[in-house]
């Protein structure tokens, strides 16, 4: 088969590192697979054997996903808006995949609507209609507005033969974060949850005995690396923290934080070792994205959660909830973060009991191979 994975990531770069995951399975499984990402580019994600193409970059002005800035960091005009769309289209219709998977739509990236209508259009009127699945994560930002639920779903029935859901149904059903009617519920495939293949541990245990906080680029982390600092500053056992900051300027931010870094601190940019790395370490600090959690679960590392939480925002803090049941794991909430309190919540999973890395349900990249091929083939 011949695949198409379509995804802009905005902020962070989970989606971007979900769809690269799916787009290997296809690939490991002799598939041809092209991944058509809008997003700025992730260095810290490796595309090393899978077609790319790029459109012309996008990102949200931090937090506000209403304003979509370009590469210069400008905001988005209609020139460029054009620009994605021609080539969107102009892909997938010179690809002819038999399998179109759009990554989040129409659950959200609304603000794209424009271009991925476009897409779909251009897919349906194709004289091979390719199987067209939506693909998202175990939980999404519940809709604000009815309005919002009532676009998604009356785009899933005019466009899409089934929306994969990569989460495990009886541990976090699309329910739990959205509203599931029996249309939009026949159409769902439980996936489980999409993990790359566990990392071995690294060659030279980088990060042996560490703290080792990760929490993206931009402004989206940048009060939980101050507060990591601050508290390694302040920490009475002077262990080893490492910092990695991820973004374009995570070079010149680590740089900048060193001049005042205290020795029992290392600042560097996101490091591809990253999961490698969390087998050594004594224990992580992040938010609590979707990837970022699996890879806690793959490692079995002690864990503290800052899930992100600005404005409305409250897919991270339902997962962390979940992920704080187990041994090892603590959940800091943004309006209690300090660096005594980053201290405590450390020294609290330092305390806990081990926990053995997971190593069940977290095939689902292999198993939306299996679904897809299996109902692409069924199709008349």
């Amino acid at each position: 088969m011949k695949i198409c994975i379509v995804v802009t990531h905005l902020l962070g770069t989970g989606h971007l590192a979900r769809a690269l995951t799916l787009a290997r399975a296809y690939k490991d499984a002799g598939h041809d697979t092209i991944v058509v990402t809008g997003g700025m580019a992730a260095a810290q994600l490796t595309s090393v054997g899978i077609e790319m193409v790029q459109l012309p970059p996008l990102r949200s002005d931090g937090v506000n996903f209403t304003r979509l800035l370009d590469a210069n960091d400008n905001e988005a005009d209609a020139t460029l808006f054009d620009a994605r769309i021609r080539k969107l289209t102009e892909t997938v219709v010179s690809q002819q995949p038999d399998v179109l998977i759009t990554e989040l739509f129409p659950f959200g990236r609304r603000i794209l609507k424009a271009e991925f209508i476009a897409l779909l259009n251009a897919a349906k009127a194709m004289p091979n209609r390719p199987l067209i699945c939506a693909s998202v994560r175990d939980i999404l930002a519940p809709p604000s507005k009815p309005a919002k639920a009532t676009l998604a779903e009356d785009l899933v029935a005019q466009f899409y033969d089934a929306v994969l859901v990569h989460s495990d149904a009886d541990v976090a059903p699309l329910s739990l974060s959205w509203p599931v009617s029996d249309a939009l519920a026949s159409k769902l495939r439980y996936t489980g949850y999409v993990a790359p293949p566990p990392a071995v541990a690294h060659p030279d245990g980088l990060g042996a005995g560490e703290i080792i906080v990760s929490a993206g680029g931009g402004d989206v982390g940048r009060h939980v690396f101050d507060t990591a600092l601050n508290a390694a500053r302040q920490d009475p056992e002077k262990r080893q923290w490492r910092l990695l900051l991820g973004g374009q300027d995570g070079a010149k931010r680590s740089r900048d934080l060193m001049h005042n870094a205290p020795e029992n601190v290392i600042i560097e940019p996101a490091r591809p070792e990253f999961r490698q790395m969390l087998y050594h370490a004594a224990a992580s600090v992040s938010l609590c994205g979707y990837n970022t959690a699996l890879d806690v679960l793959q490692s079995g590392v002690r864990a503290v959660f800052i899930p992100f939480d600005a404005g409305s925002e409250v897919e991270q803090g339902l997962r962390a909830d979940a992920l704080a049941q187990l041994d090892g794991i603590g959940v800091l909430r943004n309006a209690d973060l300090s660096a005594e309190t980053l201290l405590g919540a450390v020294t609290a999973v330092l305390d806990a009991p081990t926990r053995a890395p997971r190593t069940d349900g977290l095939d689902g990249a292999a198993q939306t191979v299996r679904i897809t091929q299996h109902m692409r083939e069924a199709q008349p």
